[in-house]
Formats: C-alpha cells, sequence, structure tokens
C-alpha cells in the first residue's frame, strides 16, 4: 500500500527552498555547478538550475554524473548482462569549484559515496555540497546532506518512490510497505 507524502505542489516548494539555501550558503551562485548522480538526481538538478535562475538572474551550469563503475555492489551478480554505461557529462570543469550533487533519495549512502569517487576522477573540486529531495535515513556511511527536501523517517521494511515527470510522467514521492513473500 503506498502513501503520497510529497505531491507536485510540495516537490515544488522543496526545490523552491532549496534553490533559496544554495544561493544562501553561497552567496550567489559564482564558481558553482550542479551535478545530478543519473537518473532522478539529473531532473531534480535542471530544476533547482530553472530556480536559481528565476531568483538571480543567471543560469548556473548543470551536469551530471553516471556512478556505474563506482557501484560497490558490482561483484554482485544479479544476471549475466554487463552494467549498462550511459556517461558523465560536466559542462565545465570542475577543479576549484563548489559543486552542489544532487540526488532524488538518500538512503544508504553508497550512491552518494561512488558519485563523489567519480566526481574526483573529473577534478578537484574545491567543495562539494550534497543536495537530495528525500534523507529516509538508515545510512551505512558517513554521509550528511547539506540541503534538504523533506526528511522521512522509514523503517527498513519500507521503500521510497520518487517519481518525476521527465522520467515517470508524473511528480510524487510515495512511502511502500514492503511485504517480504513467505
Amino acid at each position: 500500500m503506498a502513501r503520497v507524502i510529497l505531491d507536485e505542489q510540495a516537490i515544488r516548494r522543496a526545490t523552491t527552498r532549496i534553490a533559496h539555501e544554495i544561493i544562501e550558503r553561497n552567496k550567489g551562485i559564482d564558481n558553482c555547478i550542479l551535478v545530478g548522480i543519473k537518473t532522478r538526481g539529473i531532473y531534480v538538478a535542471k530544476r533547482l538550475a530553472d530556480r536559481i535562475e528565476q531568483i538571480e538572474g543567471e543560469k548556473i551550469p548543470v551536469g551530471e554524473v553516471d556512478i556505474t563503475l563506482y557501484r560497490d555492489d558490482l561483484t554482485v551478480k544479479t544476471n549475466d548482462q554487463d552494467p549498462l554505461l550511459r556517461g558523465s557529462h560536466i559542462p565545465a570543469d570542475i577543479a576549484d569549484r563548489k559543486v552542489i550533487l544532487i540526488d532524488d533519495v538518500l538512503y544508504t549512502g553508497r550512491t552518494v559515496r561512488a558519485a563523489l569517487d567519480a566526481l574526483m576522477d573529473l577534478g578537484r573540486p574545491s567543495q562539494i555540497q550534497l543536495a537530495v529531495l528525500i534523507d529516509r535515513g538508515h545510512r551505512e556511511l558517513p554521509i550528511r546532506p547539506d540541503y534538504v527536501g523533506k526528511n522521512v523517517p522509514t523503517s527498513k521494511s519500507e521503500i521510497i518512490a520518487a517519481k518525476l515527470k521527465e522520467v515517470d510522467g508524473k511528480d510524487e514521492v510515495s512511502i511502500i510497505q514492503y511485504e517480504a513473500t513467505k
């Protein structure tokens, strides 16, 4: 059974608030770049960039990072297929810049760790900040977001399903009770 915790309007309010917080913390957007983690993190990053442009009147660069080869579970064989590489695209050099890494849901921290490794292979930023739409807890690594759309305490038997128009046709974040098969 799914329970909606963020609808389209709530997602819009959360991204607007995060955009304001990014601008405030960085005293503008000079020397900043947004980098979304594939797949949904990219769309959250683009929405933040649009909000920031509306507020500041100038564009902020947006990139995307593919963490496929940096995952720590690649050795776990779930099927016989090789991982699908989608590639990273960063429109500007990240060396000595403030990178705001963006994802939809923060859970164990392993995705963010992989993204940090991928970023460091692309250059040495002066700072990396983390923005997430949802922080659901249960960290396995010492990773903490700088910007959070909504904190959603969950049990491990629950799943957070973040849906975005660009991928899923609608904006909605739901919490789903996971029922193990007996």
